[in-house]
């Protein structure tokens, strides 16, 4: 197998925080290049069609979100064959946009699946599970959380 998945499966997790966060939505959308992200029950495969969806819910100010993703208390089992895996986290966004103070956007949680090959560890899906405490989100989705 290619890289343990003790540091690979959170480096994975922590990826896509920061690319998401620096604005980098295309490196962002290539993490789940052999994958998929689930919203509202809806599966969404390929660049294009994530790219649609995130330009679609994320405010962008030059560009990048000024925002903060803090994955948390990732939960990840590993199948037996060690080719596979699942992983709950949490994730909380912070942001500091124009008018606004320093503060918690919202909150929920991530239920992700993996798998490893010759080229590595990579996502094969990302829910977007669900949103449990929302602050002020008017300055970072251009939808309601609610």
């Amino acid at each position: 197998m290619h890289g343990h998945p003790a540091l690979a499966i959170p480096n994975l997790l922590y990826t896509y925080a920061m690319r998401f966060d620096d604005g980098d939505f295309e490196g962002a959308a290539a993490l789940f290049d052999r994958g998929s992200l689930i919203a509202g029950g809806q599966r969404i495969a390929g660049r294009a069609g994530i790219l649609a969806m995130w330009r679609q819910w994320v405010k962008t100010y030059d560009g990048k979100p000024l925002t903060r993703h803090l994955t948390t208390n990732p939960i990840i089992d590993l199948a037996e064959d060690g080719a596979s895996a699942t992983c709950q986290s949490q994730w909380t966004v912070i942001q500091a946009a124009p008018g606004f103070p320093l503060q918690i956007v919202a909150s929920g949680r991530y239920r992700d699946s993996f798998a490893c090959d010759a080229a590595g560890w990579h996502f094969t899906s990302r829910e977007y599970v669900q949103t449990d405490l929302v602050g002020d989100a008017s300055a970072h989705t251009l939808q309601s959380l609610n």
